[in-house]
């Protein structure tokens, strides 16, 4: 018999507004805590130098986290130029100067060349894994980290202001994979000149936005908890205060919004849990032999995830609501 987890059964989404310094495990920890969830994880990491949309994932919607971290992702960010790093932000040491100020002329004909399939050497500093370890583990200790290029996609790059001539700001919409350190790295290096970020902000996650986004110090405000030691709670809410954090709650299909939903009856719905096949309405035709992926409902409550194939529906992740 398991051993039984300690904390409340909630399943759900938290679009929060990660703070700067903090890590994502850290935000997903402290959240986690204040809700008093059994379970909890977090969709994209974000840097501790960098703010914003880090949804945190509860209970049962966990399991819908991978459709998170394959979502289309937006960033502000600000390039420093004439400086490069070891870590390309602000937290390295200093590794290249370069006198070259590139204009903003320059930097608007630069653009187009890193929108669309780019190749992209992820940063040495990442969490990248080398051989089970960590990449910038690695590159702590000392060590020659070289880590092989990939494909990643830009749908869009944008710049937004040049401050002064040290100082560059964008806006980026990119796809699963995409190190925009890197992106402020290569950009520097095809504008002749080096560069780092000194500032990102993650303003969308798929449907998660920053305008409707929670910080930590909101959550704990909604519920009137004051903060203690580092702007966390040490004593538990009480219910009413759990009713109140609940209702922050988005729903388990929130990361499933580009998923085709079907819906099912009870004796259906048993067979489903149990791990079974069962015959669906086909949802459209597709000529993919793995079929196309759907969510099933009972009574607009989500109960697996799977694929539809010649009609039938197999189910891959299976909901315990």
């Amino acid at each position: 018999m398991g051993r039984r987890r300690k904390g409340r059964s909630v399943s759900g989404w938290v679009n929060l507004d990660k703070e700067l310094h903090m890590s994502s495990a850290q935000a997903v920890n402290r959240l986690r805590r204040l809700f008093n969830a059994q379970k909890a994880g977090h969709a994209g990491t974000l840097d501790p130098l960098a703010t914003g949309i880090l949804p945190v994932a509860f209970g049962e919607a966990t399991k819908t986290v991978p459709y998170l971290v394959d979502a289309e992702k937006e960033y502000e960010f600000t390039v420093r130029w004439g400086v490069a790093t070891t870590t390309d932000d602000v937290e390295g040491e200093a590794l290249a100067h370069s006198e070259g100020r590139p204009s903003e002329k320059d930097i608007l004909a630069a653009l187009p060349q890193f929108i669309g399939e780019i190749t992209q050497t992820p940063p040495a500093y990442s969490a990248i894994k080398v051989n089970g370890k960590r990449a910038y583990a690695r590159a702590r200790d000392g060590e020659a980290v070289e880590l092989a290029a990939r494909l990643v996609r830009i749908a869009r790059l944008e710049l937004l202001e040049c401050a002064d001539q040290d100082h560059a700001s964008f806006s980026v919409t990119c796809g699963k994979g995409t190190y925009i350190r890197s992106l402020a790295r290569d950009l520097a290096a095809a504008l002749g000149t080096c560069g780092h970020v000194c500032f990102l902000r993650r303003t969308r996650v798929g449907p998660f936005l920053e305008k409707n986004a929670l910080t930590l110090v909101k959550c704990m405000d909604l519920v009137h908890i004051a903060a203690q030691t580092e702007g966390f709670v040490a004593q538990m809410p009480d219910s009413g205060a759990f009713d109140a954090l609940d209702a922050l709650l988005l729903p388990l299909t929130t990361a499933l919004d580009d998923i085709p939903a079907l819906p099912i009856n009870g004796a259906e719905a048993a067979h489903v849990k149990m791990g079974r096949s069962i015959e669906v309405t086909p949802i459209m035709d597709s000529a993919d032999p793995d079929g196309i992926e759907a969510v099933l409902t009972l009574a607009e409550q989500p109960v697996a995830i799977g694929r539809v194939t010649l009609g039938r529906f197999q189910p891959t992740r299976v909901f315990n609501l």
